[in-house]
């Protein structure tokens, strides 16, 4: 039984991993939306002749300038679907592990029964907590990852629109991460290592 508990915590060190790699990438998306947002802002200004001044003189230049800025837009909307795909990876990391924990109390040598699912071995928790909270963090992750893929499927419709009105609040949305709750999360961690702790 105590073997058990030693491989979830293993597990766990992977998920804190993960979700360590899942804070990197959320860094680089905001900086990415950041720089989608100037430029979805330049081009309504771009598209008002009367803001380009003593450049209305130069053939085309308006034109050469806008097509400048969009294929800018392109390729950060590109980048941004590429990390979109390493926070799927991640959220596919996270069900993996659950899946693969949920195999190892089911599928051992010797079957559990509900009541050694629910004992705790000295300070560190019992299998159902540990098999209830992966299950936890794959499920608010994964909302998390639905959430961004939204956001980002906006951002690229309002680029098409050339709308910029509502990007402040999408770019909240994106910096808040509301469906991932940190203090929980971290409390699992907690419970889990809580014997290292100490």
């Amino acid at each position: 039984m105590e073997s058990i508990v030693k491989k979830f915590q293993s597990k766990f060190r992977k998920v804190r991993e993960e979700i360590n790699r899942w804070d990197e990438l959320q860094s680089y998306l905001i900086s990415q939306f950041r720089n989608a947002s100037h430029i979805v802002d330049r081009l309504q200004l771009l598209q008002n002749s009367n803001n380009h001044g003593v450049l209305n003189c130069v053939s085309g230049m308006r034109d050469a300038l806008l097509e400048k800025q969009i294929e800018s837009l392109r390729n950060i909307l590109v980048s941004m679907r590429k990390t979109l795909e390493e926070f799927h990876c991640i959220v596919l990391s996270l069900d993996k592990i659950h899946r693969d924990s949920r195999q190892l109390v089911k599928g051992g040598s010797s079957q559990l029964n509900k009541k050694q699912l629910q004992q705790q071995v000295g300070m560190k928790p019992s299998l159902n907590y540990c098999l209830d909270s992966l299950m936890f963090i794959h499920e608010i992750y994964n909302s998390e990852y639905l959430l961004k893929s939204s956001l980002i499927s906006a951002l690229s419709e309002m680029a098409l629109k050339n709308s910029a009105s509502d990007l402040g609040a999408l770019q909240q949305l994106l910096f808040d991460q509301p469906n991932v709750q940190t203090e929980e999360v971290q409390f699992v961690f907690d419970m889990i290592f809580a014997e290292e702790l100490s």
